[in-house]
């Protein structure tokens, strides 16, 4: 069993920034790829960013050059640096991460969200 648990939501005025953070415990033997995603009142669930093992990262068009991704194996964890926001960045962000448990076994978890609210 594998949880992931996310910190760092929050409310922030536009062009503000906000640092999300995902941490996974529990059987893990590697972490394979890791990204985040949001859903928005009313609108699909998205993929905002995401990281694979070796560093290769990926972006949605709307916040290339604004949001960086990382990730610290040592600690199981994935980070989400998101600079000069904007109200359409507001959504409930969860993370996503592709386990290779103890037992072999592969499977994706996905982390409880946290909400990002820009607003003035």
């Amino acid at each position: 069993q594998v949880q992931l648990v996310e910190f760092g939501g929050g409310l922030v005025q536009p062009g503000g920034s906000l640092r999300l953070s995902c941490a996974a415990s529990g059987s893990i033997f590697r972490i394979n790829v890791m990204g985040w995603y949001r859903q928005a009142p009313g609108k699909e669930r998205e993929l905002v960013a995401g990281t694979t093992s070796g560093g290769r990262t990926n972006y949605a068009d709307s916040v290339k050059g604004r949001f960086t991704v990382s990730r610290d194996n040592t600690k199981n964890t994935v980070y989400l640096q998101m600079n000069s926001l904007m109200p359409e960045d507001t959504a409930v962000y969860y993370c996503n991460l592709g386990v290779v448990e103890k037992s072999g076994r592969y499977n994706a978890y996905w982390g409880q969200g946290t909400q990002v609210t820009v607003s003035s």
